[in-house]
């Protein structure tokens, strides 16, 4: 089944897959502070705006390190604003109903999630219909297509390689790449996987 870009959190590890038909030929990279999907070399050029952007970010915040990621712009805003100190709840929920859905052909929902050093994880997504929001206590994965509300999954990693690794080998239809993240004792943990 193809469900698209999904992300699944809760809760102290999450994954953010990149699924496509359209855009394959794209990778994750560490820049700066984040885990960025972009075009790889041989990609051909395109102007569509939801190809390359931060997926992954981990931001200081006044309760510790928190992660947040998602399919789209709308990480950084997230992670802005819990850097700022909003609730991880109103970060996510502020983020994806100022940004809205994609308006793309598809209009694809924006899929966020947050795993905050407190203990606390959160997945929401904005689709043409519903802004959803809400804590978790067990795996739970969100989907632009076909499982875009959240709901519960198997999902059995406890470090962020484990993650990124179980992101990318899911069942799911034309996986591309994926990012893996974990609370640890020292912070947060991130990892890549780019099918190579």
């Amino acid at each position: 089944m193809y469900v698209g870009r999904f992300v699944v959190v809760g809760p102290d590890v999450g994954a953010y897959r990149v699924s496509s038909r359209s855009f394959p030929n794209r990778k994750i990279t560490q820049r700066d502070e984040a885990l960025t999907v972009g075009p790889t070399e041989d990609a051909p050029e395109t102007d569509n705006p939801y190809v390359a952007y931060n997926c992954l970010r981990v931001v200081e915040t006044p309760t510790g390190e928190t992660a947040a990621f998602g399919n789209g712009s709308h990480v950084d805003p997230i992670a802005e604003k819990l850097e700022l100190g909003y609730p991880a709840r109103d970060a996510l929920a502020e983020s994806l109903l100022a940004l809205d859905y994609e308006k793309d052909d598809y209009n694809t929902p924006r899929i966020a999630a947050a795993i905050g050093g407190d203990g606390e994880a959160l997945i929401g997504t904005v689709r043409k219909d519903a802004l959803l929001v809400e804590t978790v206590d067990e795996p739970t994965l969100v989907a632009t297509y076909e499982t875009n509300a959240p709901e519960p999954i198997a999902f059995d990693a406890d470090s962020a390689a484990e993650a990124a690794s179980e992101g990318y080998d899911h069942e799911f239809e034309h996986a591309v790449c994926a990012a893996g993240v974990a609370r640890t004792e020292d912070g947060f943990e991130t990892a890549i996987e780019n099918g190579t």
